[in-house]
């Protein structure tokens, strides 16, 4: 068995390695190995595991500085320590850099799981990019400052490059931190945000500032702004005591930033925009978090980190937007040098006017072709919402035709990426282009659950929601009268097939296929009940509801004929349920007396009350002889077949020649007790 060892200090750790021929694993830091002269261990055997390899691994040859001093490599400190040992380093940002190469100090990958195929296998969504380096209004000169930080900063650790970089930031400083700059910053993050990005998933941003200053100068703008927004923004960095006082009661303290990241991850918390600085731009995920406004100059694996934050999956999340303020194109292009060639074919250019933009106008034309025969566009050009209400039903009823069946799935697909093209580029979209779009995925939603299926490709809606929904179609169809809002979650309205009133309505209705369509769903849904509780009623609703739907589908009947039949069987589900009521029957017992009364030969051979009276005493006793778990054991099962066929030997049933009438009452026990162990 291997031993597991942490060393401490370079003493014990020579310790552990002398000795030692084979087995044993050791945890051990950097430091460790600047301490005394010689190597640890000469063996050939030994496995050197490096975790976040980009990091320091760099420097195999000693240099020396200007100042005369030699400068040792981390990785020249280690092999000096363990020379003849193999070395694996473990990366999720690999670089490729004048004097930092990975693949220089560790050798070729040994195994690659790439962007792409985290994308593919749905482990990450692909990260955006938008500039608004413009909204800013920076000066030639600016620009020209920006671009040489960006030169000089974090590609080299000499003192020399390090002194020339400390000099342009500090100039940077004063140019990203100017009152007239953050506040054309923060009126554009503003506009943008609510515009684009409030409204998507849960509302979750980061602003990442250049400095703890200016990250506090953000933060103060953004109340001048929006007072309103106290609870909904937050700024989350180090703090010294050198701060000025006022700082700490927006920033607080440890337990305030350990609460702010409890909020933050919380969809439902009104916290939505976090400032930072260095916090949370690694190792901190945030699955709904969908949008990052960069206004810090970033390079390399740090930068790849950061925008990793949005690239984490969600449901409906299409793919992270980074809003650029700060001119990252470059060093996003520079940093995907190091990754692999379809990486980079696929991702290398992330910007989304290049990318989601013309996706976007592709997947528009595209749904205008196919709803070419609504002629939609004539109407929906307004903000009339009883006239944009009537145009949608009768765009989904153009589509619910069973001659359109092809055209609606291509729709429903093409509308369905138009949505996911938009959520990336909003910003860009015209507004007459924006209200279209929005008007063809109310259509795609409005048609999906008609259909019965998801409007967001997640699962299905429950009951409730579509009642509510086709309410909503029916006040807007039948009455269209006053404002409606197809999709108001508030709206408490249900619809049931046992309401006469909502059955005329139904009748009424001039889109037809919306009709059958509204109808045959909520026939299948009662059906599905059926199947829960009545062998019977399943069986006899089933078939009956098939036969229309394939007389329908043949041209046997036109669909003006197959909501009659439609609207008939509802009226039959009615009268039984009101025959239950009648005989004082609840609705178990009265799925055990439709099975009793099957055959016509039953109800000749008893009286009425003769058949309540079995089935009462029938369900009773399943009732008092079901044992926990007796639907488990066959032998119970057994058992109680046998008490069933005692109780009805009792009542002579069935009467002879009637045996198919006996299977009809086993088969409801048996659904009978597989429903109890369902509820």
């Amino acid at each position: 068995m291997q031993a597991l060892h942490r060393d401490k200090g370079k003493g014990n750790l020579k310790d552990l390695l002398s000795g030692r021929e084979a087995n044993g694993i050791v945890f051990t830091t950097m430091q460790k190995f600047s301490e005394g002269n010689g190597p640890l261990s000469e063996r050939c055997n030994i496995i050197v595991m490096v975790d976040e390899a980009h990091r320091g691994q760099y420097g195999l040859t000693e240099e020396i500085r200007p100042d005369g001093t030699i400068s040792i490599g981390a990785a020249k400190l280690v092999r000096d320590a363990l020379p003849n040992a193999s070395y694996i380093g473990f990366t999720g940002t690999p670089i490729a850099l004048d004097g930092r190469n990975t693949r220089e100090v560790f050798g070729d990958y040994i195994d690659i799981y790439d962007m792409t195929q985290a994308v593919e296998d749905e482990a990450t969504v692909p990260v955006y990019y938008e500039s608004r380096v413009v909204a800013l209004n920076l000066d030639a000169d600016a620009l020209e400052s920006l671009d040489n930080a960006y030169k000089e900063f974090s590609d080299k650790h000499d003192e020399e490059t390090a002194q020339r970089s400390k000099h342009l930031m500090s100039g940077l400083d004063g140019i990203l931190g100017a009152p007239e700059t953050v506040a054309d910053l923060c009126r554009d993050i503003v506009s943008h945000y609510e515009a684009n990005r409030a409204g998507l998933l849960a509302g979750k941003a980061m602003i990442v500032a250049y400095s703890r200053p200016i990250a506090m100068k953000i933060y103060y703008e953004l109340m001048h702004l929006r007072p309103e927004w106290s609870d909904k923004v937050g700024v989350v960095m180090t703090t010294s005591n050198q701060d000025p006082e006022e700082w700490f009661d927006v920033v607080g303290g440890k337990d305030h930033k350990a609460e702010m990241e409890r909020r933050f991850k919380s969809d439902d918390d009104p916290l939505k925009i976090a400032i930072v600085v260095d916090m949370w731009l690694t190792g901190f995920d945030v699955p709904s978090l969908a949008t990052m406004y960069m206004y810090k100059p970033m390079k390399g694996y740090n930068l790849m980190q950061a925008i990793a934050r949005v690239n984490r999956v969600y449901p409906g999340k299409e793919g992270g937007l980074i809003v650029d303020y700060i001119g990252i194109a470059s060093a996003l292009k520079y940093a995907m040098k190091s990754y692999t060639n379809r990486d980079r074919r696929n991702y290398g250019d992330m910007d989304v006017a290049k990318t989601a933009y013309p996706k976007f106008q592709e997947k528009l034309s595209v749904c205008r072709d196919l709803l070419h025969g609504t002629r939609y566009r004539k109407r929906v050009f307004t903000s009339d919402k009883v006239t944009l209400a009537t145009l949608i039903s009768e765009c989904a009823d153009w589509l619910l035709n069973p001659a359109c069946e092809e055209v609606r799935d291509d729709f429903l697909k093409q509308a369905q990426l138009l949505a996911k093209a938009e959520s990336l580029c909003k910003s860009m979209i015209s507004e007459e282009d924006q209200h279209e779009a929005a008007f063809l995925d109310v259509l795609r939603v409005q048609v999906m659950r008609i259909l019965g299926r998801s409007g967001t490709g997640g699962g299905g809606m429950t009951y409730e929601e579509f009642n509510r929904r086709v309410a909503a179609i029916l006040e807007q169809s039948v009455h269209s009268e006053g404002v409606i809002d197809l999709f108001d979650s508030k709206d408490k309205v249900e619809v049931s097939l046992f309401d006469e009133g909502f059955l005329e309505e139904i009748r009424r209705m001039k889109e037809k296929n919306i009709a059958y369509e509204t109808l045959k769903r909520l026939i299948k849904e009662q059906v599905r009940d059926y199947r829960k509780t009545s062998v019977v009623q399943a069986e006899k609703f089933s078939d009956m509801l098939q036969r229309s739907v394939n007389g329908y589908l043949n041209g046997m009947l036109s669909n003006a004929q197959v909501i009659e039949e439609l609207l008939k069987m509802a009226h039959e589900m009615m009268a039984e349920r009101e025959e239950g009521k009648k005989l004082g029957l609840g609705k178990e017992e009265l799925a055990f007396y439709d099975a009793l009364t099957k055959p016509q030969a039953v109800k000749d051979f008893y009286d009425n009350d003769q058949l309540v009276a079995i089935t009462r005493e029938l369900t009773e006793q399943l009732r008092n002889n079901a044992t926990i778990d007796w639907q488990r054991k066959e032998s119970a099962r057994a058992g109680m077949r046998r008490s069933i066929k005692r109780l009805l030997k009792k009542y002579k049933y069935p009467p002879d020649g009637q045996e198919e009438a006996l299977d009809t009452v086993m088969r409801q026990c048996e659904l009978w007790a597989d429903s109890r162990v369902m509820d």
